[in-house]
């Protein structure tokens, strides 16, 4: 008999394919036994050949993940796979090496002692991205990196993941599969993890022991339960009384129970313990029973239609037949319900339920003993409390505790979001989340994580946590730090969210006036971050004294200085006066110029502010005599990540990005930096005489220089694009142009900047700019407002209009391109 558990990782359950050589551990683990291989079905990279999966692993040896196009077998293994694929091995060769196969071929074999563990669960991660596979360890993906290897010829197709093993059993738990992009190091912020040891002997004793527990989360937990019941059974001639839930009966079978009246069912001829295994299979997805009573257990299901249960009575009682054996009135024989028949990997999942028939109750109110009044406006949504109860610890106190909603039928949840709320109650009875929610990050998100982690909710929790991960940015920090600073669970977003915030400060303290609403926790962690990264100290210096001002629009120190003249620190500042007087101590005063600080001396900042006062005085004389106090101080030092500022002054000259590039980043004298491979220009026409890419770079004159048209979504699109190369990244502040020798002369056209050369951000819109108006004319424009803030990788002229030229009017007639702005 092939038997099913559930396995609880990182999403509490996870969905397998049926196999001998499975024993799910219901709490805790998935073992895959020797030479076997598991595919979960929800294990898949969401976009081919780009994806990461992290997990913890339990082994001697031999952790082995294969990376498939398709889903293997059970008995699959790589060796004698003829399909594309790949395998990472690790602790290979009795847990000394490790080892990348290529379609069953050794193409990495590395020396790496004590990889595995065998007496605590290790913390792995490898990411596929078009072939370059990166491995890693710790509990979170793109940290701790061991090993990267990039397959010259890769396969961008793979897609589905398998966990294997060689020759012994290998343990797996918190499996969980994320996206992986280019710049997805800066997602992710290293977090100490401990490893929880235990001993070896338990380890495998509790890897190869059947299931012990049940979960305290699901219907389990209200099995024979006089919580929340509304019928009961009189079972056999001692007439036991067996309590149950009418709405968990009907989803299962067909009991034929009304909606309106407690019903009683009498069972005079049916012992307690085929009743109890009965029930038991229905809440828990597993039983155990007597082989002697197996006839009377399928006979009670046949009864009330629980044609899972019948179909695998039948199973076994065929195979004791068919084995000439007697049945043993002492042998106990286990029941599980064949979970991968199920689509869905949360609720019901390992339950015998039917989930149309559950959504279609849900819906109708059928078996209801609940209404929730929802928000202001009393919305009334009828539900069930064993529902609801298995799913959230709150409302089981709520609904058992003794208090009024222990004995009513109506809850009041005044301040309750009603739209997040409707969603989480969709999400008890489908266990999917309502794809309105999952669409990037928006306020019904955020309530939606808010009320999970308010009703302990852990599985939509994860859910919400999973498409916050998937979907930061720059423009979402702020408000997503302002709802989960408070919420111990969300720790590791939090501090994803502050990394990005420190790798992004100009911008996210230029584009939106949000991040004063941070609390002040936040706000230090950001500013104390290794990997803030600025322009200018003077910005990190604007952003404090906005925070501290609470200001509703953003200015600079200026406007700041100005309030003073007339008002005093306590009355401008408030209760973030102390704050202000911390936090002007990570501003690294030394670094600003001798006028700016000058400027800071002579201010009324320094007359009210003693602090400001004091580390102005002293920056000044540090760069007057580089005497300090405090020499070993941060506020002496640059900071690691900080730009390097190519500042435009006239067209045609050598300030600019590209010709850094030339010099090697000013190691050397200048080369075209096409011919020595620093940047990548490309064009929208085929490379020709007239379509040269270094043309665009060198510091000659080139009469003749042509993007030619192609068409893109049906329309024209003449473009220049220059790669600065994947280590590089400029915030661009200014640009410069040079007409070819032709009268071809460009009047509308966007300057765009990318950071994967696919998705563009307008850094400027030219609408019939007749500024070039000559052959051979330079012409610059400025890049203003937040965008100018962000660092892109990629940039490029694309042409959204013709040229002045009736003849080829979408040449795009460009001999000379120059960026300019900060650096790195």
């Amino acid at each position: 008999m092939v038997h099913y558990q559930q396995y609880c990782g990182v999403s509490k359950e996870e969905l397998f394919p049926q196999g001998e050589m499975m024993e799910k551990k219901q709490k805790k683990f998935l073992t895959v036994a020797p030479f076997e291989c598991a595919w979960p079905n929800d294990l898949r990279f969401r976009e081919a050949g780009r994806g990461c999966v992290a997990f913890d692993a339990f082994a001697h040896n031999d952790v082995t993940v294969v990376f498939r196009e398709q889903v293997g077998s059970q008995h699959y293994h790589y060796k004698r796979d003829n399909c594309p694929h790949y395998t990472v091995i690790i602790g290979s060769h009795r847990n000394k090496r490790l080892k990348i196969e290529v379609d069953g071929k050794t193409v990495v074999d590395a020396a790496g002692v004590g990889l595995c563990c065998s007496s605590a669960f290790q913390s792995y991660w490898i990411s596929i991205y078009d072939g370059l596979i990166s491995i890693g360890k710790g509990r979170y993906p793109f940290q701790n990196l061991c090993f990267q290897w990039l397959d010259s010829n890769p396969n961008c197709s793979v897609q589905y993941i398998g966990l294997s093993s060689w020759d012994r059993h290998v343990g797996y738990r918190n499996v969980n599969v994320l996206p992986a992009t280019p710049n997805h190091l800066s997602l992710w912020k290293h977090v100490d993890f401990v490893e929880h040891d235990f001993g070896e002997d338990d380890l495998e004793q509790e890897l190869e022991d059947g299931i012990a527990n049940y979960e305290s989360w699901g219907l389990g937990k209200f099995l024979e339960n006089w919580e929340l019941s509304d019928m009961f059974f009189i079972v056999g001639k001692e007439e036991r009384v067996v309590p149950a839930h009418k709405l968990v009966l009907e989803v299962c079978g067909d009991f034929c129970l009304s909606s309106s009246v407690e019903e009683v069912v009498h069972l005079p001829d049916i012992s307690y313990s085929v009743l109890h295994a009965l029930l038991q299979y229905i809440y828990t997805g597993h039983t155990q029973i007597l082989e002697s009573d197996l006839c009377s257990l399928k006979s009670l299901s046949l009864q009330y239609k629980v044609m899972s249960l019948v179909r695998q009575c039948e199973e076994i009682l065929e195979r004791i037949m068919s084995n000439k054996q007697l049945i043993d009135s002492t042998q106990l024989v286990d029941i599980f319900y064949p979970s991968w028949l199920q689509c869905s990997k949360t609720f019901p999942y390992g339950l015998p339920i039917d989930r149309e028939r559950l959504e279609r109750f849900f819906s109708t109110g059928e078996y209801s003993d609940l209404d929730l009044y929802v928000g202001v406006h009393d919305i009334v949504l009828r539900s069930h409390k064993v529902i609801l109860g298995s799913w959230s610890t709150p409302f089981t106190k709520m609904f058992t505790n003794g208090m009024r909603e222990s004995v009513s039928s109506v809850v009041c949840l005044k301040d309750v979001p009603l739209e997040a709320f409707k969603i989480m109650l969709e999400f008890m009875y489908s266990g999917e989340l309502n794809k309105e929610a999952t669409e990037g990050i928006n306020t019904l998100l955020l309530q939606l994580l808010l009320l999970a982690d308010e009703f302990g909710v852990t599985l939509l929790h994860q859910e919400c946590c999973k498409i916050l991960l998937e979907c930061l940015s720059e423009d979402s920090v702020c408000p997503i730090l302002q709802v989960i600073s408070s919420i111990p669970s969300c720790k590791l977003i939090e501090e994803t969210c502050e990394r990005i915030f420190s790798m992004h400060f100009d911008y996210c303290t230029t584009a939106s006036i949000d991040f004063v609403m941070l609390d002040e926790s936040s706000f230090s962690n950001i500013l104390q971050h290794t990997d803030l990264t600025v322009t200018s100290e003077e910005r990190v210096l604007n952003a404090i004294l906005l925070w501290c001002l609470q200001a509703r629009e953003l200015y600079g120190w200026e406007v700041v200085n100005e309030l003073m003249v007339n008002s005093t620190p306590e009355m401008l500042f408030g209760e973030r006066l102390e704050s202000l007087n911390e936090f002007l101590h990570l501003v690294r005063f030394p670094l600003l110029s001798p006028d700016l600080l000058n400027k800071f001396e002579r201010s009324s900042l320094s007359q009210q502010i003693p602090t400001f006062d004091h580390l102005v005085k002293e920056a000044l004389r540090f760069l007057e005599f580089e005497i300090t106090d405090f020499q070993g101080s941060q506020r002496f030092q640059h900071r690691k990540s900080s730009f390097k500022e190519l500042l435009y002054i006239c067209d045609g000259d050598s300030n600019g990005v590209l010709y850094f590039a030339g010099t090697s980043y000013g190691k050397h004298q200048w080369v075209n930096p096409v011919l020595s491979k620093r940047v990548i220009i490309t064009a929208s026409s085929p490379i020709s005489r007239c379509t040269d890419p270094k043309v665009l770079v060198s510091r000659n004159f080139q009469g003749t220089s042509v993007a030619g048209p192609q068409m893109e979504g049906g329309r024209n699109a003449s473009w220049w694009l220059v790669d600065i190369g994947p280590d590089h990244q400029l915030m661009c502040n200014y640009y410069t142009l040079r007409q070819d020798g032709s009268r071809a002369f460009i009047r509308r056209w966007n300057l765009q900047g990318s950071l994967d050369g696919k998705s563009w951000t307008n850094l400027r819109v030219h609408e019939n700019d007749q500024t070039i108006c000559k052959p051979g004319q330079f012409a610059s424009w400025p890049i203003t407002g937040s965008n100018a803030l962000l660092p892109f990788r990629f940039f490029r002229i694309l042409m959204t209009g013709p040229t002045t030229d009736d003849t080829n009017p979408w040449n795009c007639c460009t001999c000379f391109l120059e960026l300019y702005g900060y650096f790195r």
